[in-house]
């Protein structure tokens, strides 16, 4: 372990399940420049059995007590979305830095406000885009960098929500109801695309969607009783990169027979295609493959130097990969997260593709 490892406070642990348990303690525990002394639940058996399973010197029942914990440096906020502007908040005001989850905030104010505070009181933030840390984007991003493609022409993107087809678990009846900022539009969706435009080294000039319903009810999983189906199945998204290079997206909920997720990038030299048999983009099981010239498609290997942590594929690697990054953002002072800057501007991007009349606008 450092000499002075990042105490991390994190809210909102159970012992057996959740996101933080899934994904966040298991890349804390593989970096020495973290160590873990608080965490939260709003129960506090519950808090008392994570803080023990996962060795933190403190389980909270409230938020303020952790937020105010002189011993804790860093708060991680792993909770619902609709949560997140009120615990956010309270972390900011008491002088801590923060890494929340993706997407920041229900809308694009809640998410402006978060990040005029954070700037207002001079706080490190990051937010958890952590499908930039996919090893497979990171080579996808050198070699477009190093000129793999040549000049990019085209960007195409297939991509499957999992949750939203025909089916939904009770956990996840919150993602219907649009206004909980938790939809296919503002989770798998987003973090692919943020994720293709890290690669690309490139942000948007231009953009517009429409959303569409093409189920009407949903049925329940754990009942089977059918419930109205609120939130938007399909997405489709056209944009122009600013290269002026078109880019265009199609999400449907559910799984596919066919192709589930799919990044083709075109270019003047060559061609770049990153798949994965399921539809989101942080569920792993990646494969890169190019051609350059009068070349056919072949796979390319994703050297190990872009997963220096050995973590197994899937949400702990990314995970633990941009913690890495924050560790380095916080102990040497570089600049390698997402923060809350970013998170506004991907924000903006699905507010004005949410308005959901096709016309493209720029952002």
């Amino acid at each position: 372990m450092t000499s002075n490892p990042i105490k991390v406070g994190i809210i909102g642990v159970h012992p057996d399940k959740g996101w933080a348990t899934t994904a966040h303690i298991p890349a804390l525990k593989a970096l020495p420049q973290f160590r873990i002394t608080a965490i939260s639940h709003n129960k506090k058996e519950i808090a008392d059995a994570s803080a023990l399973k996962f060795g933190a010197d403190r389980g909270y029942v409230t938020t303020d007590e952790l937020v105010n914990d002189p011993n804790v440096d860093l708060v991680v906020v792993t909770v619902k979305v609709p949560h997140h502007l009120e615990l956010v908040t309270k972390a900011l005001w008491a002088g801590k830095s923060i890494f929340s989850e993706w997407p920041l905030g229900m809308n694009l104010r809640d998410a402006e406000a978060m990040n005029a505070l954070a700037k207002q009181k001079n706080k490190f933030t990051a937010i958890g885009l952590q499908t930039r840390s996919v090893p497979a984007i990171g080579f996808i991003r050198d070699l477009v960098r190093d000129g793999y493609v040549g000049d990019v022409l085209s960007v195409s993107i297939i991509g499957s929500g999992i949750i939203w087809g025909e089916e939904i678990n009770e956990s996840y009846l919150y993602t219907l109801d649009m206004t909980n900022g938790a939809s296919m539009l503002h989770v798998p969706f987003a973090h692919t695309l943020d994720a293709t435009l890290f690669a690309l080294g490139s942000g948007l000039k231009s953009v517009g969607g429409a959303l569409s319903n093409s189920r009407s009810m949903v049925r329940v999983a754990e009942t089977g009783k059918q419930v109205p189906f609120t939130a938007p199945d399909q997405i489709v998204v056209s944009g122009l990169l600013e290269n002026g290079a078109a880019l265009s997206a199609h999400f449907r909920g559910g799984l596919s027979r066919g192709t589930n997720f799919h990044i083709e990038i075109n270019g003047t030299k060559g061609d770049l295609i990153l798949t994965s048999p399921v539809g989101y983009v942080g569920l792993g099981g990646f494969t890169v493959r190019g051609a350059q010239g009068d070349e056919q498609v072949h796979e390319l290997q994703v050297p190990q130097t872009y997963d220096k942590l050995g973590i197994e594929d899937g949400f702990s690697q990314s995970v633990g990969i941009a913690y890495s990054r924050i560790a380095s953002d916080m102990l040497a002072g570089t600049h390698l997260s997402p923060t809350f800057e970013d998170a506004v501007n991907l924000h903006r991007v699905l507010d004005v593709i949410g308005s959901g009349n096709g016309e493209r606008r720029d952002v």
